[in-house]
């Protein structure tokens, strides 16, 4: 007769899963709200219960053994299954409840998922909300997340998909700049100015500026003597006065709206519609993700 599975061999499953995801224990441990040593103990315990090695360990990282690999598929596998059962039972709830995980950039949860929580929340009030803004592309099935909203083109075609609200690619500046430099009138003016440019954390690159020419779209890359690698600092730069800056309008629009940003060249600005929400098949029917995926639709 098989032994039944045991509480403490499912949490040894779910640590073990995680770890394997995120890469170290420590993650794993914050993503389950646990000590890294509950998670070491639990899966040192799976180890000894399947009698191999799941990691080969190093000072910086986790490696999966040839058997670790292997068995960690399977087990995502398990808990995809797991969470498709929980998904059901939700659904059966026509009431949106229970906790809403959803992951974005920091630009995005501040300009487009924070200023919705208070409706959202009025609206329903047994959902609760746990939002985790990172520029990192997470692995939504593998830490759980309900829901997340990009901004860009996706690569990953097994998850559902919705694109949200349209925005422009504008240039901003201050209205004290502008009164001591001058306003340009056509992007190979910019070489006249002083510009505050974005680097992008992920790939170390600087940020090619598109703009609207006639039927063509054009790029630019200033020559700029400051550059930041987190777009509200480039936005609180160019607020301050330090020069012309290019921005999403739906992160502008505060700062325009107080009168302290005006949009500059803004005939030749490009449009973009590539914010898109993001989530698993598994999450399909779960009444809060469709909520929510319904305040964000409106936004647009």
């Amino acid at each position: 007769m098989k032994e039944p599975i045991g509480f403490e061999r499912l949490s040894g499953m779910i640590a073990f899963a995680r770890a394997g995801s995120l890469g170290s224990y420590r993650a794993a441990a914050r993503s389950l709200s646990v000590s890294p040593s509950a998670i070491s103990k639990s899966i040192q315990r799976l180890e000894h219960h399947f009698g191999v090695s799941l990691f080969t360990r190093t000072t910086r990282s986790l490696v999966f053994t040839a058997e670790g690999r292997d068995l960690h598929e399977r087990v995502l596998q398990l808990l995809r299954q797991a969470e498709e059962i929980e998904q059901v039972a939700k659904s059966a709830r026509s009431e949106p409840a229970g906790t809403l995980r959803i992951a974005t950039s920091l630009p995005i949860g501040l300009h487009v998922i924070a200023p919705v929580i208070t409706a959202f929340r009025q609206r329903h009030p047994k959902v609760l909300l746990d939002v985790r803004l990172s520029d990192q592309i997470v692995d939504l099935i593998g830490e759980g997340i309900d829901l997340a909203v990009r901004i860009g083109e996706l690569s990953d075609s097994s998850l559902l998909s919705r694109r949200l609200l349209p925005y422009t690619l504008c240039c901003y500046a201050s209205p004290d700049y502008l009164a001591r430099c001058g306003t340009p009138q056509h992007p190979d003016d910019l070489v006249e100015h002083e510009t505050v440019n974005l680097r992008y954390q992920s790939t170390g690159q600087t940020l090619r500026w598109p703009f609207r020419v006639g039927d063509k779209e054009i790029e630019r890359l200033p020559s700029s003597p400051v550059v930041l690698d987190a777009s509200e600092a480039v936005l609180a730069a160019i607020a301050a006065g330090a020069g012309i800056g290019l921005a999403a309008s739906f992160m502008a629009a505060p700062r325009v709206r107080r009168q302290e940003l005006v949009p500059v060249l803004s005939e030749f600005a490009v449009h973009r519609h590539n914010i898109t929400a993001i989530w698993p098949e598994s999450r399909r029917s779960n009444p809060a993700v469709r909520a929510f995926l319904d305040m964000l639709i409106e936004l647009g």
